[in-house]
């Protein structure tokens, strides 16, 4: 009698434990994805997408009731349409105009910073944004000209529709064509290495893909650090802005934007090229 009741007994304990760890394990089991749902619409500047879609597919995964889309038509129409209500939220890879402020509320989440480089064997060390924007649309042709050595400068660009371009391009106020004779590579990495096989090419790269088979130049006198981005005093360098007007703000994209500021938010910004404000 008394092992049957022993056995009763542990049996019991097994049950009301058994109950107690599957009570407290509703309590503790996440219920957020089911909590966020609906639509996330938003769009404007190309220089972020990939930052933007990378957010969103992770975003995504967390929030499957969540659906995300965000097109790439431009700084100045996400600006635009983050004001008026067609976007949920807009991008923009530039500083807002006084004349743009109005009923946006702006949150930069990430940086992006613009290395000039050139090659190793290469003198020259610091150039102007006009000595840039003039190797650039072709008016300064030589490397004597700016202090180098008496050899052609080799022009290497980003493809036409490439967000570094269209940024250094912004950022140097070009009013003229790029030089016809330039060579056009797709990607960071294509022009970083054109420019390291190459002793009279200049290029320009994220500053994240600076390494040692090039050589970074000073821009006006401030080196390309991610600290000169930081703290604007490097001049090819910009905010990347995320937009809205509060009276449109649904809770969905409240979420979304707050996702991107929290740590894990801030890596990928990190993996996908952007400099974190963290």
């Amino acid at each position: 009698m008394k092992r049957s009741l022993s056995w009763m007994a542990a049996l019991t304990v097994l049950v009301l434990l058994s109950f107690s760890l599957s009570g407290c394990g509703n309590e503790v089991t996440p219920s957020y994805s089911s909590e966020i749902s609906g639509e996330i619409n938003g769009g404007g500047s190309t220089s972020v997408q990939k930052i933007i879609d990378a957010e969103g597919a992770e975003f995504g995964a967390l929030h499957p009731a969540v659906k995300f889309t965000y097109s790439g038509t431009g700084s100045s129409d996400g600006i635009k349409n983050a004001a008026n209500g067609t976007y949920s939220f807009g991008c923009a890879s530039r500083e807002l105009k006084e004349s743009e402020k109005t009923d946006l509320t702006e949150l930069i989440f990430a940086y992006d910073g613009i290395a000039v480089i050139v090659n190793d064997e290469n003198p020259v060390k610091d150039l102007t944004k006009d000595q840039i924007k003039a190797i650039y649309t072709g008016k300064i042709t030589n490397w004597k000209d700016v202090g180098g050595e008496d050899r052609p400068i080799a022009v290497v660009s980003r493809e036409d529709g490439a967000g570094t371009r269209t940024a250094v391009e912004e950022l140097l106020d070009f009013t003229e064509q790029l030089k016809p004779s330039a060579t056009v590579k797709e990607g960071n990495g294509n022009v970083q290495s054109t420019v390291s096989a190459n002793p009279n090419a200049i290029g320009y790269v994220s500053i994240t893909f600076v390494d040692r088979s090039v050589k970074p130049l000073r821009v006006d006198g401030v080196e390309a650090t991610m600290e000169n981005v930081l703290n604007e005093s490097y001049a090819l360098s910009r905010p990347f802005l995320a937009l809205y007007n509060e009276k449109n703000l649904t809770p969905q994209t409240r979420a979304f934007l707050d996702f991107i500021m929290t740590d894990e938010g801030q890596t990928i910004v990190e993996k996908n090229g952007g400099i974190s404000v963290r």
